[in-house]
């Protein structure tokens, strides 16, 4: 052990009690039971529906008020309280309406204090009082704490915590305290948060979903394709940001790019208006509820237009100076007759409907305009000057990664690339071959280049980006080809299938997916693949708990663009030290539905796997690193005290 390290610990542990009190209080810790973890994936921008999820815990902070009283509260007050619990703001105005004067008030305050203490001490108590003290509201950290740990055997002190409650009350302060209470009690409930990728794209709200994870306690980011396009367009990517810009006309989302995040299209919607016209192929895709005027939806459709036709024509320089992507066949722009208005592809030739080539040159299709760079160039440095999406995108690279092992498990967002008979499917980049594990180390290393520096905008690192979005081994994208020119201009849907890596399905081979955990060094027998991604069809039967429960699939469809052919709004997973639960969760509407109607919208847990004793602490990544901790204070009390 580095003497100068130990020199410097013991400025902070200056007796050798102080070495032997955290000793004692680690090694305590060791044999707590673990923290509930919570899986969530694939949010795209549902930020309502994503909060509800946090908040209620995927339905643990009502199962908490079950076990404590069910045989106390009917199930309308149960419903009730918890709706309190979750949105403690809303619903005390709603309560506090229906009392006719002071006195009934009163007494309500202090049955709910009363409760909310209860539950409290029940969802803290397999943690330390220090823990549970940095959970309680700043403000009422010391009068909580009296409440909580009361004892009055020989009745003594009964006056002095009646007079607690009573002066909480009398001050004005109860709705505080009551606020504050409900918020400890959500965080209790979950002691650690996965987010298994796709924050970003579709929904309208993506933003804010990274500010509730950046005030999150405890979480981690396993990022999504869609994550790594924001990434990498903040990292230099022109083709990551056109197909951002894309993504959001598609989805009526572009002032997610303009408000949010201060980025100004109007020079892009300057070249739309002059080259494109109305199309319906490129029209936005809307819910009934959305109101757009024919002028916006013109504007939109426009835009879509001009920033796809600049995605296509940025894509082809970058697959001509990387062979080894194998992207040749996706040289679009160039397999077009223009003269034909038809498209030779995979040996088929089909005529081309709703075609927007104004700004093409038939000699040179990749070729940019000068108006088009200069848009893009403007764009690019707009984004790279957004101190919102700076905030955000930085946060993103520190909390995330393309796979995590964490507790015994491998959490990734998209797939292990593998070939038919189940091997690691092997890319070749710059002359070394990477596959399984490596190859995924090998793509968060060009990323985190990338981001490191975003002056370099052609350099591998930052094409590598775009083929995390695009590229058939990618571990993000898994499958052959992304086949957006083609669903915009060729009828024939048979173009617009995309193949999908036969990962998809060999992962229902319990054999497999045990040879991937023991690619990643985690224990085949036990271990469990959390996945997002790809949306399970419940509607259809499919179940999201595959091989024999090592393949656990949580992307149920967050995303309202899914819901139709999923059937159910999102899974959820919960892992505590008695084992994991699988919950799916009915259409989330709002908020005020859930405030009135005082319902979850939960609609089944399902046991995936029940440890055959409970796990603690001593067990988990937790637990490895407080044993390097009492390793060094070990060291240290040698070093410095014997």
């Amino acid at each position: 052990m580095n003497t100068k390290y130990l020199d410097l610990l013991a400025q902070k542990y200056d007796t050798e009690e102080k070495v032997v009190t955290e000793i004692i209080n680690l090694e305590a810790i060791l044999h707590l039971p673990k923290g509930t973890e919570h899986f969530v994936s694939d949010l795209h921008g549902e930020y309502q529906a994503f909060q509800h999820v946090l908040r209620n815990g995927s339905g643990n902070v009502k199962e908490k008020i079950k076990d404590l009283f069910k045989n106390v509260l009917s199930d309308k007050e149960i419903n009730e309280f918890a709706t309190l619990v979750y949105y403690p703001e809303e619903k005390l105005p709603l309560i506090k309406a229906q009392f006719r004067n002071k006195r009934e008030l009163y007494e309500w305050y202090k049955e709910i204090i009363d409760r909310m203490l209860n539950l409290i001490s029940y969802a803290s108590s397999k943690y330390t009082r220090s823990k549970l003290r940095k959970a309680l509201p700043d403000q009422f950290v010391y009068i909580i704490e009296e409440l909580l740990y009361k004892t009055d055997e020989f009745t003594n002190k009964e006056q002095y915590y009646t007079k607690i409650v009573q002066q909480i009350i009398s001050l004005g302060q109860a709705d505080k305290l009551i606020i504050g209470l409900a918020y400890t009690t959500q965080r209790l409930v979950v002691d650690h948060l996965h987010v298994v990728g796709d924050i970003y794209d579709r929904g309208p709200e993506p933003d804010k979903i990274m500010d509730t994870l950046i005030n999150y306690h405890s979480v981690d980011i396993q990022w999504g394709n869609h994550d790594v396009l924001w990434l990498g367009a903040f990292a230099g990517s022109k083709v990551c940001l056109a197909n951002i810009i894309r993504i959001c006309a598609r989805y009526d989302n572009l002032d997610i790019i303009e408000d949010v995040y201060g980025i100004n299209l109007r020079p892009l919607l300057n070249l739309a208006e002059k080259y494109y016209d109305d199309n319906p192929a490129f029209r936005p895709k809307v819910s009934s509820s959305d109101k757009l005027s024919d002028h916006e939806r013109l504007q939109i459709t426009k835009i879509h237009q001009a920033i796809a036709m600049i995605q296509f024509k940025l894509e082809s320089p970058i697959i001509k100076r990387r062979p080894f992507f194998n992207m040749s066949e996706r040289l679009l722009l160039e397999k077009i007759d223009y003269d034909k208005n038809e498209i030779t592809i995979y040996g088929n030739t089909y005529p081309l409907e709703n075609s927007c080539f104004a700004t093409v040159n038939p000699e040179q299709p990749d070729q940019l305009l000068e108006e088009e760079e200069q848009v893009m160039e403007r764009l690019l440095l707009s984004v790279q000057h957004s101190e919102k999406l700076a905030r955000h995108m930085k946060f993103l690279m520190k909390k995330g990664s393309l796979y995590l092992k964490y507790n015994g498990n491998l959490l990734i967002h998209g797939c292990i690339p593998l070939d038919e008979e189940g091997n690691m499917e092997k890319m070749t980049i710059e002359d070394k071959t990477y596959a399984g594990r490596n190859l995924l180390d090998v793509f968060e290393h060009y990323l985190q280049e990338a981001f490191a520096h975003p002056e370099e905008t052609d350099d591998l690192a930052t094409d590598m980006v775009w083929y995390l979005w695009t590229g058939e081994y990618s571990s993000l994208f898994g499958k052959r080809a992304m086949t957006t020119f083609e669903r915009y201009f060729i009828s024939d849907k048979a173009t617009h299938k995309e193949k999908k890596n036969p990962y998809y399905y060999l992962r229902e081979n319990e054999e497999v997916c045990q040879n991937i955990l023991a690619e990643f060094n985690l224990n085949p027998d036990h271990g469990h693949i959390i996945n997002g991604h790809t949306p399970v069809k419940e509607i259809e039967g499919e179940n999201p708990v595959k091989a024999n429960g090592k393949m656990i699939v949580i992307d149920g469809g967050f995303s309202k663009a899914y819901q139709s052919t999923t059937g159910i709004a999102g899974y959820t997973l919960l892992y505590n030290s008695y084992g994991m639960q699988l919950v799916a969760h009915k259409h989330f509407n709002s908020k005020e539905d859930i405030l009135l109607e005082g319902t979850d919208v939960l609609s089944v847990k399902r046991l995936v796997d029940k440890e055959l004793e409970r796990k603690m602490v001593l067990e988990t990544n937790v637990g490895e690193e407080l044993l390097k901790e009492i390793s060094i204070l070990k060291d240290l009390r040698k070093y410095r005290y014997s």
